[in-house]
């Protein structure tokens, strides 16, 4: 099936926009307070304490939701599904801007944004948040990489830039069609290069909290947490697809993708499985099922996140029923989707309690501040690229 895709002819000031606005404004406000202050200034962040939900929800979670990039891409190019190209774009775009903006939470959440960039020159071999800085800043290179045809098809023939730098428009445009000439003969490098450092990375996260197994809660704690970050990563790939994609059809009043996402979601089954009985299995091979029984805020976490975010979504989508329905579909995809954001947040905030802290943990209102703007800003950057780009595929306006 031939995938056209093409510019929505849509409006992009929207109500929905301007509130987009609004918590792009605060989040800036807040970003400008911790870069003045400093992070004690707006964070309930201690010594003691040294992360919170910018690390586990700005960067454990936005690797996470980003999967949907490699999965989609594995599935049409590299195993030859080209039945799914239609959703190719959209999830690269996902996974741009998920990456983009990991590294925008990491600039506000380190104590010294300005040296991002040692790591490149100064290798600490032992370090296995040396090897995800490393992998994230070169997948996020390929991400881009692949992106660029994207912007070739829209702007090679057609550029026409303003002023003085009209002179350019000749230069600009040769460049793009030599790009997208070479990138079209060696892009299965790049997509090959982006799923082997994608399963690298996700793996990597979980091994960051293996070097806390006196801080991180029995229930989060286990040898097989970088294979189960790894896993949830995989099986919220295709969820992510279809909660990202269903949003936007409806957004842009578009056809629904039914036709492709049901079938999409079948696949799904089999690897939300996988993860629920890796984490089922091994809480019963260490005994640690004894802890549902004492009550704690964190076992009640532990169990709304895997009834709520793993087994019932796997059972609701074993129900042909439901695969075919829109709204079941997406109902089961958002849970997926929440699961893995609550297990994130679970294994770097909650489960997590450093001995030298006698106080729990509650993010500040400017450190939710900024994780809203972050939020409201990939969405609003989405809209203008799905706007004025071809992303999705065209599709009569539903009425």
């Amino acid at each position: 099936m031939e995938h056209k895709a093409g510019p929505m002819n849509r409006p992009l000031w929207t109500p929905g926009v301007l509130v987009m606005l609004v918590f792009m404004f605060a989040g800036a406000l807040a970003i400008i307070a911790r870069f003045t202050g400093g992070i004690g200034y707006v964070t309930n962040l201690t010594n003691a304490r040294p992360w919170g939900i910018w690390v586990g929800i700005d960067v454990a979670t936005g690797v996470a939701l980003a999967a949907g990039g490699f999965t989609t891409a594995a599935l049409a190019h590299i195993f030859g599904r080209h039945y799914y190209e239609p959703v190719t774009r959209p999830a690269l775009l996902t996974a741009v801007l998920g990456y983009t903006f990991v590294v925008l939470g990491l600039l506000v959440d380190i104590g010294r944004s300005w040296a991002i960039w040692k790591p490149m020159f100064h290798w600490n071999l032992n370090s296995v948040l040396f090897e995800v800085a490393m992998c994230v800043m070169i997948y996020l290179t390929v991400l881009y990489i692949e992106f660029v045809p994207i912007v070739a098809e829209q702007f090679k023939g057609r550029v026409n830039l303003p002023g003085l730098l009209s002179k350019l428009n000749n230069l600009v445009d040769k460049v793009l069609q030599v790009a997208d000439r070479i990138l079209g003969k060696v892009m299965w490098i790049f997509i090959i290069l982006g799923v082997v450092l994608s399963c690298m990375h996700q793996s990597s996260l979980g091994s960051l909290m293996l070097v806390a197994p006196t801080k991180l809660h029995p229930l989060w704690y286990t040898p097989l947490l970088p294979l189960l970050f790894l896993t949830s990563a995989i099986a919220v790939g295709y969820p992510m697809v279809v909660f990202e994609t269903t949003l936007a059809t409806a957004s842009f009043r578009l056809n629904s993708e039914m036709h492709i996402l049901a079938p999409l979601t079948r696949i799904t089954i089999y690897l939300l499985g996988i993860y629920m009985l890796l984490k089922l299995g091994d809480m019963l091979v260490r005994g640690t099922w004894v802890y549902l029984l004492d009550g704690t805020y964190q076992t009640n976490a532990f169990i709304v996140e895997v009834l709520f975010g793993v087994m019932l979504p796997w059972a609701m989508l074993l129900c042909k029923t439901i695969r075919h329905s829109s709204k079941g579909l997406f109902t089961a995809a958002a849970l997926v989707v929440g699961g893995v954001v609550m297990n994130r947040i679970n294994v770097f905030i909650v489960g997590y309690r450093s001995p030298l802290s006698e106080n729990g943990y509650f993010p500040a209102p400017s450190e939710i501040l900024v994780t809203l703007g972050l939020i409201a800003a990939l969405m609003f950057i989405y809209r203008v690229v799905v706007t004025y780009l071809p992303v999705l595929q065209e599709s009569k306006e539903v009425s």
